[in-house]
């Protein structure tokens, strides 16, 4: 063999391990977004690729790894042990990645995470931060616990409810909002009379099935007291499932107002609660160590609090 043969080698073999590192980058983070979407659809949307590819991406790196990391059924998508370990990992390593490549000749970037929607506060802080900082802000939504902070999917994150638990996340309040019941426009049966309703009381609630949203929502029965609860109809993993649930006539939905102003339906009408206990809005950021920018987003947003 040529002493040019052995060098075409040799690059051949430097370009086949390039293309093996950037498809296995491909594959953590396709696993990555069907982690936190648990749906293929919404995670093929998030990265822009048709679902047959990304089904394909990841059972590649399924392989790769020679373990099982979801457990897929015609209705959801749920990590395994091995999916579990991987997705607490992943998350802030990708983070950090993504961390350095944006300090590489280019603007600094706070990534602001959200669920459903952010809210009118956010935008004065932003540009005051901007305008402080030189730094620019991308928002992120993600329709999982804390949109997706602990997994690195954002530096600082708008929560909906009660404080995040542990100590993993420093959280403090931002504001608080009022709450208000959805109805279908159509409901029959008990829930027909409701929807003729201006005005409900957060105790008449108790009497009706309640939609929940088990990610980002901030109702659930256990908001009432043991003796009088609300009985659950229906879970949603997401707002716009829970929306469609509520439109179907499952069962009354609660939201807070400002939700409730962005996202309106057709099918749904949504009704004044009196006496209803108010959905704290906080901003929460990781406990240790925090991105720079996020401890200064944080300490300008309690500073005009």
């Amino acid at each position: 063999m040529s002493a040019w043969d052995s060098d075409r080698d040799r690059d051949s073999d430097r370009d086949s391990e390039r293309d093996i590192d950037a498809l296995r980058l491909r594959q953590l983070r396709a696993f990555l977004a069907v982690a936190e979407e648990r749906n293929f659809t919404h995670a093929a949307d998030r990265l822009g690729i048709g679902q047959p590819a990304l089904t394909r991406t990841v059972r590649a790196l399924e392989e790769t790894v020679g373990a099982r990391l979801l457990e897929r059924t015609t209705r959801r998508v749920a990590l395994t042990e091995d999916g579990r370990a991987l997705y607490a990992d992943l998350g802030p390593l990708l983070a950090r990645l993504d961390d350095a490549l944006r300090a590489v000749g280019g603007r600094a970037m706070l990534r602001l995470g959200f669920t459903s929607l952010l809210p009118d506060r956010c935008a004065a802080l932003t540009s005051a931060f901007e305008a402080a900082t030189g730094a620019g802000v991308r928002l992120v939504r993600r329709d999982a616990p804390l949109a997706g902070l602990r997994a690195g999917a954002c530096d600082v994150a708008v929560v909906r409810g009660e404080a995040p638990l542990g100590d993993e996340v420093r959280s403090r309040v931002l504001l608080r909002e009022a709450r208000v019941a959805a109805v279908a426009r159509t409901a029959a049966d008990g829930l027909a009379a409701v929807a003729r309703r201006r005005v409900l009381d957060w105790a008449e609630l108790a009497r009706f099935p309640l939609v929940v949203n088990t990610v980002s929502g901030t109702t659930r029965p256990e908001l009432w007291p043991e003796d009088h609860r609300p009985r659950l109809a229906c879970t949603a993993d997401n707002f716009d499932e829970w929306l469609e649930a509520v439109a179907a006539g499952h069962g009354i939905g609660v939201v807070s107002e400002a939700a409730a102003q962005r996202h309106s339906h057709p099918g749904i009408r949504f009704l004044r609660l009196k006496n209803a206990p108010p959905v704290t809005v906080r901003l929460a950021i990781p406990a240790r160590g925090p991105h720079p920018l996020a401890e200064r987003f944080f300490a300008m947003a309690l500073a005009g609090s």
